[in-house]
């Protein structure tokens, strides 16, 4: 295993700035995941990091040697990505083994190393079939069995299983969990599943734009997002976003009311805020509450009047669509069933310690305490 880091890190094609001065340090053994939408810089950062691209500007280092112009095979990596691209005439076995032929591998190293990957990955009744005869969690094993027989310093996976159905990602997830923890190898990982990342990451790191938006782990991101796009992006269903505007500050508290209904106010600590600035009012779907609109609501909530749209029933929760009057839809997320049903007249509920404010430029200006 290695470190890695990246040093005012860039990439244009021509005038195109992509990557904008990435500044990265990954420690030995962690699971990295870099997230973010298409068109966000994360494929392009990973693959600079292979050497598949060329760099524009800036270092990367792994293990503390300059690699930013080595050639890929000399940067101690090996890289996992969407398409399994197995040799369809050559089994298993010969799949795995292939580059370490090609290195000139003698034969019995060849076969320890392939035999040691087919044990980690659980492949050892598989060696002897062809790629046609396995399931596509399966290929997806060979493949990565492939990149562990040569010893890597480094993994690194790009996007390798959005071509899996989604019973064959959790599956892939769990494998992938597993194999981090018992080689205990530095990984860094791409995804646009942000459900892939929680999972799998010690940090997330979340792109947009070729810029970094925040680095930390996947419980910081969920409850501590520094601006909109990661409140949005992580999560999912994602949060809520309610437009509102500061009414008036005194003694450090502000009150906020919310565009949807005039009524409705968030009285909460807010540094740097003033009268007449617009925020906007993030808070997750579990940090809603549903009152009926017979109900009394409960002190210390602020109440908003909606409609259902629509309810999805999942079993062990709830998810309930709603119409408060805001831009987008209200999402609430309740535990096991409910009996609602579309058209019903409702309350949603906010509490000032589940909401998260953000300023007119999208940057985080207070914290959830309890989300």
């Amino acid at each position: 295993m290695a470190s890695v880091e990246l040093k005012a890190v860039t990439k244009s094609f021509g005038p195109v700035k992509v990557i904008e001065g990435i500044d990265l340090a990954i420690e030995k053994g962690e699971f990295v995941a870099f997230v973010g939408p298409s068109g966000s810089g994360k494929s392009t950062l990973l693959r600079m990091i292979a050497g598949l691209e060329t760099v524009t500007g800036g270092d990367i280092l792994i293990d503390g040697k300059d690699v930013t112009f080595a050639e890929p095979s000399d940067r101690g990596i090996a890289m996992v990505f969407q398409s399994y691209a197995l040799y369809p005439h050559m089994n298993v076995y010969d799949n795995i083994a292939f580059n370490l032929k090609l290195s000139k591998f003698d034969r019995a190293e060849i076969d320890t190393r392939v035999k040691e990957a087919a044990r980690i990955l659980r492949l050892e009744e598989l060696l002897s079939r062809s790629p046609a005869q396995l399931s596509g969690g399966q290929r997806q094993r060979v493949a990565i069995g492939r990149a562990i027989v040569r010893h890597p310093k480094v993994f690194l996976f790009d996007e390798p299983l959005s071509n899996l159905d989604a019973a064959l990602r959790v599956q892939m997830r769990l494998e992938i969990e597993r194999l981090h923890r018992e080689l205990g190898a530095t990984m860094i990982y791409v995804t646009h599943d942000q459900v892939e990342a929680m999972t799998l990451a010690d940090r997330i790191v979340a792109l947009d734009e070729g810029v970094i938006q925040q680095v930390g782990p996947p419980l910081e991101l969920y409850a501590g997002p520094s601006n909109k796009f990661v409140a949005g992006f992580i999560g999912s269903p994602k949060m809520n976003m309610l437009p509102g505007t500061v009414l008036t500050v005194a003694n450090g508290v502000a009150s906020i009311g919310l565009d949807a209904n005039n009524e409705a106010r968030l009285d909460l600590p807010l540094k740097g805020a003033n009268k007449g600035d617009a925020v906007t009012v993030g808070v997750r779907p579990e940090g809603l509450e549903l009152i009926a609109a017979e109900d009394a609501v409960p002190d210390g909530i602020t109440a908003l009047p909606a409609r259902v749209e629509s309810v999805e029933r999942l079993g062990n929760i709830t998810f309930v669509y709603l119409d408060a009057g805001a831009p987008d839809v209200v999402t609430i997320q309740l535990i096991g069933h409910s009996p609602l049903t579309s058209g019903k007249q409702v309350r949603v509920g906010l509490r000032a310690d589940h909401v998260h404010i953000f300023n007119a430029g999208g940057s985080a200006i207070t914290t959830a305490k309890n989300t």
